[in-house]
């Protein structure tokens, strides 16, 4: 929210600078997210008029003015402005001023001097040489009632500041000056002066006829016939001022009499124009396929979840949003009928954001607006425009059909002394809340306050204690360590730390990325095979509408990302949680009922297998890099890989990991449909795996030294191409040998390009060499022949495999 420092001093002004005022306001929870000047430093820049104009007589674009800045003597000052001419009242800089900085950053001084031969005894400026906004080329342009030689810094008020403030949810009641001065009086004690608001006596006796079908959607309908306005009436320039430095440009006068009430007082309110309306209004809940033309151009389709206000032939407005097309005011407009209503936080929160817009209205009434006030806010607006716009008023039809209810909160003294963390007495709680505006009775150490009207943000003991605690300071606040029993925790040997674990990741050369935990959908049903993701109901954005499953959607992101900017070798990770329905799953101070978040890391490799280098021929990272890469970070866990399928990678290019039997993850390139859709010039690897199979482990157990030497022997079998390494390995290690084979490791492939002896068209030849060992005792000849034979007829009944002669 911004807002010029003038203003908020009309409302309550504190004896403190402008830095103090900033202070005061961010320690007591309301941010001051920037200060700055409404208009840079300049000086000696008056209001002048132009007395004459004539051509120079040595350049086209140039004109020789006479000035008069209030000097006690014309000024003769050359100017190339294309809107100069007599009688208008311009900036005019004298000869010693300071114009604000250009780009060089330096201060331009203006001294006498000559242009084409003809002497310049000064500058007329424009908006943009001032540092000021400007709305049109040429030099600016001021009233007709603007006082000549008066300071332009003085006339436009620019020695001004500009507040911008960066408020929480839960500070509703400060988005308004009337607000944020209720809080600046409470925290200095500073008297608050609201404006009076006098009711406008009624003139004519129309009423518009409004039904409320809906009160969970309206709680207070506040309205009012005004006859005879006029729409072309110029908003006064203090109004369009002030609307410019709290960022609302100029509209016309009716629309700028509704903003300015709104930052103002807080409440939005709407102007329709009355002979566009047929028939009556209704409030009511939209219906499926209805639409709606929007102030801003928009149509839109709506449903039942959205609020409106129709008449009987069609909608005419988004409740709490934006008006519609159809009843806007414009020049035409003769009759308005201006509302201003209650609408229930629920019923407009994300409704705005569904379109993809957001509106200063929405943005307030998703929070919460004061219901007691619509008829107060309703006769400032009908003052505002009877003054301005002229008009005669009728009565105010004010409809209260569903006001919420103020519960009362107790504070008991003792909890907030323990909260705080500082003893507070009851006489100081009582004059916190007298100066909040909070009525309080106070009973044997409790205090019991009914929140306001304005107070949305009200509703439990901690919330009174924060009032407490932000009016007092939290500066008061003792600066003492906390006392409590220490009890450090050693993490089981068996367990590794999740800090411990990302940097053995990076080890392997990967770079950690943190991506958002709301995903496309897309990203889902491709990426995840999840057809029912877990939907947000108000999504920051409308892409990021679904919660994730798996991390690889982020890394396939993070990958586009970075080869759009020619990064050709990219190796990235990614711990954390994803989100998945189970019904199993309780609530707890650490769970959500009905959903599973289990923490994974995943990974992704993609270009060249090694950095550049000249030690040996580059090659793209495969299947095999990223598949050495999880042992490594599994080890000393021996992990298996298993064919198997996943919904995005290559159905002939991934596996399952598993530890100890049990699916741990999975491995592959990405399914070359997924590489096209996403458009990547070639496959990534990625793997995802639970983090607990890298923050558990074995603890290391100490086995002696063998006393006995080791036997190895080579064998090559004769297999069919179907029949896997791990297959192999498997029936060597299930052969009758009794323990004696400690190890099979594949050392050759053989497969002829034609068949050729004893391998077939579809075989290969695998050389196997075996370890063998016995803890107590030599090995004899006959042992070792017993065991690999065992080995043989094993590989022979479960694969049928054959001995290579």
């Amino acid at each position: 929210m911004q807002f010029p420092e003038s203003w908020l001093r009309e409302f309550c002004n504190p004896p403190i600078s402008t830095q103090q005022l900033a202070d005061l306001l961010t320690m007591a929870g309301l941010e001051v997210e920037e200060l700055r000047p409404v208009a840079p430093a300049f000086t000696h820049i008056v209001v002048a008029e132009v007395l004459e104009v004539a051509k120079h007589p040595d350049a086209d674009r140039l004109n020789v003015c006479k000035v008069n800045a209030g000097t006690g003597t014309t000024l003769q000052i050359v100017c190339g402005a294309p809107n100069v001419r007599p009688g208008i009242k311009v900036p005019c800089a004298l000869v010693g001023a300071e114009l604000p900085p250009g780009d060089n950053g330096q201060p331009f001084k203006i001294k006498l001097g000559k242009l084409r031969g003809v002497e310049s005894q000064g500058m007329l400026c424009s908006a943009k040489e001032l540092g000021l906004p400007a709305e049109s080329s040429g030099l600016h342009l001021f009233a007709d009632d603007a006082p000549i030689g008066t300071s332009v810094r003085d006339y436009l008020q620019l020695d001004d500041t500009l507040f911008t403030l960066k408020l929480t949810p839960n500070l509703a009641h400060c988005l308004s000056l009337l607000g944020v001065a209720r809080e600046v009086s409470a925290l200095t004690g500073t008297p608050l002066n609201v404006p009076a608001a006098a009711a406008v006596a009624p003139k004519v006796d129309d009423k518009l006829a409004v039904r409320v079908d809906a009160p969970d959607l309206c709680g207070r309908f506040s309205g009012r016939v005004i006859r005879n306005v006029n729409p072309k009436a110029r908003t006064p320039a203090w109004m369009v001022q002030r609307l410019e430095r709290c960022g609302q440009r100029s509209v016309s006068a009716l629309v700028d009499i509704s903003n300015y009430v709104m930052f103002e007082l807080g409440q939005p309110s709407h102007v329709f124009d009355l002979d566009k309306i047929h028939g009556s209004l209704q409030v009511r809940w939209g219906k499926s396929g209805e639409q709606v033309e929007l102030l801003n151009g928009q149509t839109v389709t709506l449903d039942e979840q959205v609020g409106v206000i129709a008449d009987v032939q069609q909608v005419e407005s988004l409740a709490g949003v934006m008006g519609g097309q159809a009843v806007a005011v414009s020049d035409d407009t003769r009759n308005v009928y201006a509302e201003v209503a209650f609408w229930w936080p629920k019923a407009i929160a994300g409704r705005a954001r569904r379109f993809n817009f957001s509106t200063d209205a929405s943005h307030r009434f998703e929070r919460g607006v004061d219901p007691a006030q619509t008829v107060a806010r309703l006769e400032r607006v009908t003052q505002l425009i009877v003054d301005i716009c002229g008009g005669e008023a009728g009565p105010i039809d004010d409809q209260q059909v569903n006001v919420p209810q103020a519960k009362p909160v107790t504070l008991r003294l003792e909890r907030a002394a323990r909260v705080i963390g500082m003893p507070v007495t009851q006489q100081q709680c009582e004059e916190v809340f007298s100066r909040l505006g909070l009525p309080c009775v106070a009973q044997d150490g409790r205090l019991t306050v009914t929140p306001p009207s304005w107070r949305f943000d009200i509703q439990i003991e901690e919330d009174l204690i924060e009032e407490v605690v932000r009016v007092i300071g939290f500066d008061k606040l003792p600066s003492r360590p906390p006392l409590a029993p220490v009890q450090p925790r050693v993490r089981p040997e068996a367990v590794r730390g999740l800090y411990a674990a990302r940097r053995a990741v990076a080890s392997r050369g990967y770079q950690e990325t943190i991506n958002f935990s709301f995903v496309e959908e897309r990203w889902e049903r491709e990426l995840a095979g999840n057809a029912e993701p877990i939907r947000l109901l108000n999504p920051i954005a409308s892409p990021l509408s679904v919660m994730r499953s798996s991390l690889m959607g982020g890394l396939v992101q993070v990958l586009r990302h970075n080869l759009a900017r020619k990064t050709n070798r990219v190796r990235v990770f990614e711990f954390g949680r994803v989100f998945l329905r189970d019904a199993s799953v309780a609530d707890t101070d650490r769970t959500v009922a009905g959903f599973h978040q289990p923490l994974r890391v995943a990974g992704l490799a993609y270009g060249a297998a090694d950095d550049l280098q000249w030690g040996s021929a580059e090659r793209a990272v495969d299947f095999f890099d990223v598949k050495g890469d999880i042992e490594a970070l599994l080890a000393p866990r021996q992990a298996r890989f298993v064919r198997a399928e996943h919904p995005a990678l290559h159905p002939g290019r991934s596996a399952r990991v598993e530890i100890d039997g049990v699916a741990v993850g999975f491995v592959g390139e990405l399914h070359p449909r997924w590489r096209q859709g996403y458009e990547l010039p070639a496959a990534p690897v990625l793997f995802e795996l639970d983090a607990t199979a890298l923050t558990t482990r074995a603890v290391p157990a100490f086995a002696g030294l063998p006393r006995q030497q080791s036997v190895w022997r080579d064998i090559a079998v004769i297999v069919d191409d179907q029949v896997s390494h791990e297959a192999v390995v498997e029936a060597i290690t299930a052969a009758p040998t009794q323990g004696l084979v400690r190890q099979a490791r594949l050392f050759d492939i053989y497969k002829p390009k034609v068949p050729a002896g004893d391998i077939g068209a579809q075989q290969r030849s695998l050389a196997v060499r075996l370890e063998l060992l016995d803890d107590e005792t030599t090995l004899t000849d006959d042992r070792i022949d017993a065991a690999v034979q065992a080995v043989l007829q094993t590989l022979q009944s479960q694969l049928g495999a054959r001995q290579r002669g």
